[in-house]
């Protein structure tokens, strides 16, 4: 049976980098920027408009998100993207182990057995840090960044799943990365790999 880890985060706590790293330390394969080339290959759409719809609403509300963009059948791409994503992710699951970060995989695979779900969070200042001094993103107000982004990952994940993202009672571990960090991180989830 395959042993998957899908990891949760937020925006700049080190999410993805963590999931590189585990995946590297248990000779396994990541699917984060990956995930999206198997995703834009099936659909047609380009890869980043699959970032940008494939884990965000367009707005940090769910209910907004949920009524816009809608054909007269009430489909809209972010819907067809959220399908093909799924299918590809629960494909995934089937064919090895590996680590798959965000996404909603924790949802996706939820009837799966052998599924280890990770939530990373940090520090404000931490993830302040990350983004301007790693990502090398400077959004103006990159405090007020964060927020949005956060919250376009959570009314995303209120759109499309039945748990709230973050609450801890949907995964099975949390870690914060400014605690811990990084490598820590990685070898306490190996060590329940």
């Amino acid at each position: 049976m395959n042993r998957i880890i899908s990891i949760s985060r937020e925006y700049g706590s080190a999410g993805r980098t963590i999931g590189q790293k585990l995946a590297e330390k248990l000779g396994i394969n990541c699917y984060d920027s990956s995930l999206l080339d198997k995703i834009a290959e099936k659909t047609g759409f380009d890869k980043k408009y699959i970032k940008e719809n494939g884990e965000y609403t367009s707005s940090g509300s769910w209910m907004l998100s949920a009524l816009a963009g809608r054909d007269y059948n009430g489909h809209s791409i972010q819907d067809e993207i959220w399908n093909v994503q799924r299918e590809t992710i629960i494909e995934i699951a089937e064919k090895e182990s590996c680590v798959i970060v965000g996404r909603n995989a924790d949802y996706v695979l939820k009837d799966k057995q052998d599924v280890l779900r990770v939530f990373i969070t940090a520090s404000s200042k931490a993830r302040l840090n990350r983004v301007i001094n790693e990502y090398h993103e400077d959004h103006g107000d990159a405090a007020k960044y964060l927020r949005m982004m956060d919250k376009r990952r959570r009314a995303y994940c209120q759109l499309y799943t039945d748990i709230h993202w973050g609450d801890a009672k949907y995964y099975d571990i949390c870690m914060d990365s400014s605690v811990f960090g990084v490598d820590k991180c990685v070898e306490v989830l190996a060590s329940l790999y």
